[in-house]
């Protein structure tokens, strides 16, 4: 059992990929912000690149960071579970963090696990929600979940991270905690986490710290010849302004109900999203999928077709500025969190829809 009082600092594991920092690390770093003003301490940046990577260390300040760790070598250019789970585990040996953000991407669901299980501590997989503040777990259980929290005791001096993930297919959520083990380390979600507005005063003041370490060839068991891009192309709906999903609403047409979809987003300048019953059908692909055990996404326009609003998937998009649902059951619960709603039939209402945005267009 650690000694918990030598832990201190929320640390933000950033990942780069050919220089350039990824979207969920300015998601991770601000998260980190508001846990790390909970307890009182510093949000620690720590990033891994080849040569000159330092250069983009102080964008991190501008979203929270007090302190950018950086390790620069050319064994560090590209991903390598050995380097990378290395140096992460040394640099948690040596200045002992009280917790370790990394994002559930490809690369953090390799690198977390590995270095959880070196660091001798607990890991929480693919969050959606943390908390320190026993007072705002509360709160947020009483808005996000059946629990009757006035029936239950809580210790409101618990200062253990509350990391909060789907379970059993996104049916419960679970909250786990990693009261007597050190760092608490946790894998967010990309996209689940509100990036906060940058500013350029802390990104200037922000402490950028190049890292003494030790790493030889010797310490990588692979080697990265080259980097092949997939052909296909992923729908990303993270970064998307507008998303259109559909669910089972257009059953009776898949096929003209996915064209539809498709026009209207391409019209309002989105992408196509889907809920999980789509993929699991087969009908659309999984990189498409918003919800629990899909993507969380906060587009600034989120159309929804068809889909009745299951708890599973209004996690995923509740947070969108502007809902607007096309239902034929006027009592689905898409139309609670929706800001607008139409009830009637999507293969009449969307046609008249995209011929509207066709001729505002050509009035513009």
């Amino acid at each position: 059992m650690a000694d918990l009082s030598e832990y201190k600092d929320v640390w933000v594991f950033c990942e780069q990929r050919e220089g350039k920092l990824m979207p969920t690390d300015f998601e991770l770093v601000s998260e980190a912000r508001k846990l790390a003003d909970d307890l009182g301490q510093n949000v620690v940046a720590l990033l891994l690149g080849g040569e000159g990577i330092s250069e983009v260390a102080k964008e991190l300040g501008g979203y929270g960071a007090d302190v950018v760790r950086v390790c620069e070598s050319p064994l560090l250019a590209d991903y390598t579970t050995d380097a990378y789970a290395k140096l992460l585990c040394d640099k948690v040996h040596e200045y002992k963090p009280n917790a370790v953000l990394i994002g559930a991407t490809t690369l953090g669901r390799d690198l977390a696990p590995r270095c959880a299980a070196r660091l001798h501590t607990g890991l929480t997989a693919d969050t959606t929600h943390l908390d320190i503040d026993t007072k705002k777990y509360i709160e947020f259980l009483r808005t996000s979940s059946t629990i009757d929290v006035d029936k239950q005791k809580f210790d409101l001096e618990d200062r253990n991270l509350k990391m909060t993930r789907p379970a059993f297919g996104g049916h419960l959520m679970a909250t786990i905690v990693c009261p007597r083990f050190r760092p608490q380390m946790a894998t967010v979600r990309p996209g689940v986490m509100k990036k906060g507005e940058f500013d350029q005063a802390k990104a200037d003041a922000v402490k950028v710290e190049l890292e003494k370490f030790e790493l030889t060839e010797a310490d990588i068991h692979t080697k990265v010849v080259a980097v092949e891009k997939a052909a296909k192309e992923l729908v990303d709906l993270t970064g998307a302004d507008a998303i259109v999903s559909v669910g089972r609403g257009i059953a009776k047409d898949v096929e003209g109900g996915l064209k539809l979809a498709q026009e209207l987003a391409d019209e309002l300048g989105g992408v196509l999203g889907s809920s999980r019953a789509l993929v699991d059908d087969g009908f659309v692909e999984a990189d498409h999928q918003v919800g629990q055990t899909g993507k969380t996404v906060r587009p600034k326009l989120y159309v929804a077709l068809g889909i009745s609003g299951a708890i599973q998937h209004v996690a995923g998009m509740q947070d969108s500025e502007n809902i607007v649902a096309i239902n034929t059951n006027p009592d689905a619960p898409i139309f609670e969190v929706a800001d607008y709603g139409i009830v009637g039939d999507l293969f009449k209402v969307v046609p008249q829809l995209i011929d509207e945005i066709k001729a505002a267009k050509a009035a513009e």
